[in-house]
This record gives structure tokens, sequence and C-alpha cells, in this order.
């Protein structure tokens, strides 16, 4: 292992290269390795036309420079290869004006297509993503035009005894960039301040055996044989080079500035310190999902509104299911908005790769996650909207391999003025557009694929429930007070199916207070 400043790191690099970077939304990016690039660039010195390859791209939320909104740079990338691109928004958009060719894969097969790489396999095999914007006779991953231009096959249609199944071929990784908490002299790496896991070993793996190089960034460099054998998470055979990062390029994750130990199993806190969620349409819809949970149960949440389910369920003193993070956190309280990813008081960090081994083989109990787009028969859409081009992130994986999926959101997108008050909700002013659609922009899940699963699927509001069958989607339960014909039908492009014995919603979802539903 060689220590070396940041200004040498592009020097390390080649035009043309795949670079594989490390990080998961807020958490663990390696800010400094991608500004140096960057800035080479930028001063005609750098590389060019590189391809990226991450799992949820870092950032903010925002467009500010940092995570991966710093690659937005027709001409020195050529082409990024991801699962998820909402949290770095500028990237996202540049790819939607189709200014960077980009491919979008299923989290948990980026994942274990660094396993794949590393092992020298041909690639990955998987039932994850038939029928949806995985699936060649769909979009084959391509995020936009520009891909499709490309003409790189990232993925194929295959029959492996007599099953259709999707293979994601492997390709050599030249540099992976990580992030650690500390190397030793000799380079052995340790995450100790890390809020989660990630896949930065299957990452430095598939670069060395690539015969690629390891670069990490680091907090401290401390003495050999100082950290704990098993704290090392990254031997120093698998690092080349070493950078002690700046404390500006180095926050424990973009939520805040400060380090919460609570979030790394260093420290464990009260959770009755929590804040509850705001009486809101949010958490009206949220206390919904709740009410789907079951002793004992091992639940994934998904990032946006379904994060807010673990806020309830403390909220609520339910204690007997536990909540399961795709980032690898297993227990505690998930932390809602920017800081999405980690949880207070994790039972277990466990590394991505070995999360999407339990999640593929249906080990879940029941998933909630988001929706931006449905339509009559149920499919939706998460991936691709409105000019952005977010990619699935790990909902594919998820969704196709739960047998009990709960789709949590706002009935109406935009602006809406909504009261709940004495067991009723009030509709005042609704939101547009609409996200009951005829046809789903694309589709990230797939209503036909859960059908012939055999999937129980709910898709829940703040003012309506619906579900799942084979001649599409039913509306099951309606909020008190609300009219069906003007407040439902009337915000949707198309007539649901509707039950026969039509409900209303239960009315202490709609007061302020507690609901009381742990002893239900």
């Amino acid at each position: 292992m060689k220590t070396i400043q940041s200004n040498e790191i592009a020097s390390l690099i080649h035009s043309g290269d795949t670079i594989a970077v490390g990080g998961f939304g807020s958490y663990c990016c390696p800010d400094e390795l991608l500004d140096a690039v960057v800035q080479s660039y930028k001063a005609g010195t750098g590389p060019e036309q590189l391809t990226w390859v991450t799992g949820i791209g870092t950032g903010d939320n925002t467009e500010n420079e940092i995570g991966m909104n710093r690659v937005s740079i027709p001409g020195m990338t050529a082409c990024v290869i991801a699962a998820h691109l909402a949290n770095c928004v500028k990237l996202g958009k540049t790819v939607g004006r189709n200014e960077i060719p980009a491919y979008v894969i299923p989290l948990g097969v980026v994942a274990h297509l660094m396993r794949a790489i590393a092992a020298g396999e041909p690639g990955v095999a998987s039932h994850v993503g038939i029928h949806t914007l995985a699936d060649p006779r769909n979009d084959g991953c391509c995020s936009n035009q520009a891909a499709k231009d490309m003409g790189r096959e990232i993925v194929k249609l295959i029959d492996v005894a007599g099953r259709e199944c999707l293979f994601y071929p492997a390709f050599p990784i030249h540099a992976a960039f990580i992030r650690a908490t500390y190397a030793d002299e000799d380079g052995n790496l340790s995450f100790d301040h890390e809020a989660l896991t990630g896949m930065e070993l299957e990452m430095a793996l598939a670069a060395h055996n690539s015969g690629g190089i390891v670069i990490a960034q680091v907090e401290k460099i401390v003495r050999r044989d100082t950290l704990a054998p098993k704290s090392v998470r990254i031997h120093r055979k698998f690092v080349d080079y070493v950078v002690v990062a700046k404390p500006e390029f180095h926050h424990q994750g973009y939520a805040t500035d400060e380090y919460r130990a609570e979030l790394t199993g260093e420290i464990q806190i009260p959770t009755n310190t929590l804040a509850p969620l705001p009486f809101d349409t949010r958490k009206i819809a949220t206390r919904r999902a709740v009410m789907e949970l079951k002793p004992g149960m091992i639940i994934n949440l998904g990032i946006g509104m379904p994060s807010g389910v673990g806020a309830v369920a403390n909220e609520e003193g339910i204690t007997d299911t536990i909540l399961s993070l795709e980032s690898g956190p297993v227990g505690g309280v998930p932390v809602a908005g920017v800081g999405f990813a980690a949880s207070v008081n994790a039972e277990s960090i466990m590394a991505l790769a070995d999360t999407f081994d339990f999640y593929d083989g249906g080990g879940l109990d029941m998933t909630c996650l988001g929706a931006a787009e449905i339509d009559r028969m149920g499919n939706v859409n998460v991936s691709s909207f409105n000019g952005r081009c977010t990619g699935p992130g790990g909902f594919i994986n998820i969704s196709q391999s739960t047998p009990e999926v709960v789709f949590l959101f706002a009935f109406t997108a935009g602006k809406c003025e909504i009261e709940a008050k004495d067991g009723r909700l009030n509709i005042r002013k609704d939101g547009k557009p609409v996200k009951f659609v005829n046809k789903v922009e694309q589709v990230t899940f797939s209503a036909q694929y859960a059908i012939e699963s055999g999937q129980t699927v709910l898709y829940v509001t703040e003012r309506a429930v619906f579900r799942l069958t084979k001649d599409g989607l039913m509306l099951t339960e309606i909020a008190p007070g609300v009219d069906l014909e003007k407040d439902i039908l009337g915000q949707m492009a198309f007539r649901p199916l509707i039950a026969d014995d039509l409900k209303e919603m239960d009315s202490r979802i709609f007061r302020e207070e507690r609901m009381g539903i742990a002893t239900d």
C-alpha cells in the first residue's frame, strides 16, 4: 500500500477506464477521490470517457456538487451503470436529458455482479427483473436513448432448466474508489465510523482480480497491528493506494455534519427520544401500512414515505416486528429523509450483497415501497418519470421476491390542502397530476409477475386502499369523509374495480393521538 495525495489520483486512471464507486445515498462516498478526478479533467490533464459503476448513487437529493453529481460531465463520463440516481439529482437530470448514456440495474444484481467479477464468473443469472424495465423485451436496463444508441448488451434473456432468467454479463473493473474510516500503515481498512457496510469489499476484490487498482479514502492512518482482525473489512493485499481525506470530504453522511455514533452501533440511545412524524397525509398513509404488520415479521422499508413506517411503529410501541433496509441495517429505527439508509440502534449491519442473498431468496415477510405511477393493471413505476431517470435501486429485487408487498404513497402529486380531524379526512384542494395512469411510463414492478408468483399486493394512500387482482386494481377501502366519485375516481385516469364490500379505513388513522394498535 502506498499513501498518496489526492492530486496524484488522476494520473493512476486511464481514459476509457471503468471505475467502481462505493457509497450508498447519503453515506460512505469517497468524495475526495471523485473530486480529484473531476478537477484534473477540468484542468485539461485528467482522464476522459470514463464508465462509472455504482449502486445507490451518492448525494443529498439536490444538485449540489457532492457525491455522484460530480461526474455529471459529458466527455469525462462516457457511461454510467448504476442502480439508482435519485439521490444525485444533477446526474439523474443529465441522464434524463440524454447527455450521458446510463444503464440502470437492480441493486442486488450490482452487488452480486461485483462478486461474480471478483470470482471470474461470466456474470449473474437471476429471476430478478423479468417483465420489468430490466427485461430485454422492455428496456433492457437502458435508462435513456443514448444508452440504446450505445448498443451495449448489459442484460440477456436466457433459459435455465426451463425457467426464464436474465443474464447480466461480467466486465472488468479497472479501478475501485472506496471509503473507510481507518487504514493502518500496511493498508488494512476498517469501517468503524461508517453507518453502512456496503459493497466496498466486493468492489475491491472485483478491481483487484480484474488486474485493476483499489484506492481508499480514509479519515486517519493508524499504527500497524492496532486494528482488531475482526474489524478489518478489507485486507491490505487488496488495497493499492490510500488518501487521508480532508475533513470537508469525509462527513459521516450528507444529512448532518455531526458524527452520529448511534448509527454505527457504537452506542445505543433511548428510542423514545426520537421525534414522532408530523400529523400530515404522509403519517396518515403510513399508519394504514403499519396496520399490516404482524408479530414476528421481518419487513423491508423503501425510501421516501415507506421509511416512516419505522417511526410510526416506534411511536405506537410495536416492538415485535424487525425492520430491515436494503442498505444492510437490521432492527432499530430507520432514519428518514436525506439520512435514509442508516438505522438508529440497528441490531446488525449486514453487507449489501449478503442482504440481497436474503431478500432474493424470499426471506422477507413483507415490504413497504413507494410508487410514482400506477396503472389499471397494477404495474408500478418508480424509475423514470417527468424527465428524470432515477433507476430502480433495490426495488425490483425486493418487490419480486417478497410474498406481501405494500406500496405506500400520496394519492396525487403536487401540493394538496388536506385536513384530518375527528376521525375524518377533508380534501379541500387536490394535487396535480394524477398518479393513477392508464399506462406507466416504465415498469419497475410487474403486476403480471406478481400474479404469476402468487404475491399479495396492496396500494395504500391517505384516502384509499387498493389490492391487486388478476383483472387489475381493485378499490377496497376509502377514508371516512371523502367523496368516492370526486376525491378518488375523479382523480384517476381509469376506473378501477370496486369491491362489493367496500369499507371505510379505520377512523383512528385520522386522529392526531396515538392509535393504540400495539395491542390489537
